[in-house]
């Protein structure tokens, strides 16, 4: 994928983070209570997901990440027929969540290269932490990557901002100096009023693209300091995320 020997640096990560439950069973008959399908459960398989998923990412690529994230557990509950991998309906139990603490982050011994921040708008992140962590990255002279569900973006002047094209649609405010880029799902990406062409590949499931596109795009930049190269390289891990069923965490064999 362009990546010929995988560099490890050091991440500081703040988010949100849950746990995906799929589980796989089979409708063969409606319900005589109600015009629903009986679901017959086969088996189940959990998987770290959202902020949980790009620290999975990271750690597969060999990154040194240290993660904050809630302890109070958000379940995203899935139950999908497994002969047509067709999901039947999710559900999702979204506890109050205590927002991160930035005092912490003082007490760090570690020597970062990046900080990112994967923001699902449960909380964790509020407008007061964020502000503290932009001066702490800004103290420190690291790139700030921002991936959030919120509609203002103003506070986060001089990073690199992420979000998909609906999110685009929602936004009320954005700093007057910073990166922008919009993931446009099969068309690729935009920066900059420049497109960069998604990689021609066969869709099986878009849940945690975004999160393998964050990875790629922080790892490029670190490597290589061109925007341009990483958002490249981020439409090519997002590419391979696609073709697997599922959040998926890429590895090393994915980029190399």
């Amino acid at each position: 994928m362009g990546i010929h020997q995988v560099k490890q640096y050091r991440i500081l990560l703040i988010g949100d983070g849950c746990r995906d439950v799929y589980h796989f069973g089979t409708c063969d008959r409606l319900s005589p209570e109600a015009p629903v399908p009986v679901f017959r459960k086969q088996k189940k398989d959990i998987r770290p997901g959202m902020v949980r998923n790009v620290e999975k990412t990271f750690l597969n690529l060999n990154q040194g990440v240290t993660t904050f994230c809630n302890d109070e557990l958000i379940l995203k509950e899935r139950f999908v027929d497994q002969k047509t991998n067709q999901h039947l309906i999710r559900i999702d139990e979204e506890p109050i969540i205590k927002a991160f603490n930035p005092e912490c982050l003082y007490s760090l011994k570690e020597n970062f290269d990046a900080v990112v921040i994967s923001d699902y708008n449960k909380g964790y992140i509020t407008n007061t932490n964020s502000r503290q962590i932009i001066n702490y990255a800004h103290e420190k002279d690291l790139p700030l990557f921002v991936d959030s569900k919120k509609s203002d973006l103003s506070l986060y002047e001089g990073c690199i901002i992420k979000i998909n094209e609906k999110e685009r649609k929602t936004i009320t405010s954005l700093p007057q100096n910073c990166n922008l880029i919009t993931t446009l799902g099969k068309r690729g990406a935009r920066w900059n009023n420049q497109l960069f062409p998604a990689c021609p590949t066969e869709v099986f499931d878009v849940s945690g693209a975004g999160d393998s596109f964050l990875c790629g795009l922080v790892y490029c930049f670190l490597e290589t300091g061109n925007i341009e190269e990483s958002i490249k390289f981020a439409n090519k891990c997002a590419a391979v995320s696609v073709n697997h069923f599922g959040t998926y965490a890429l590895n090393t064999e994915d980029i190399l």
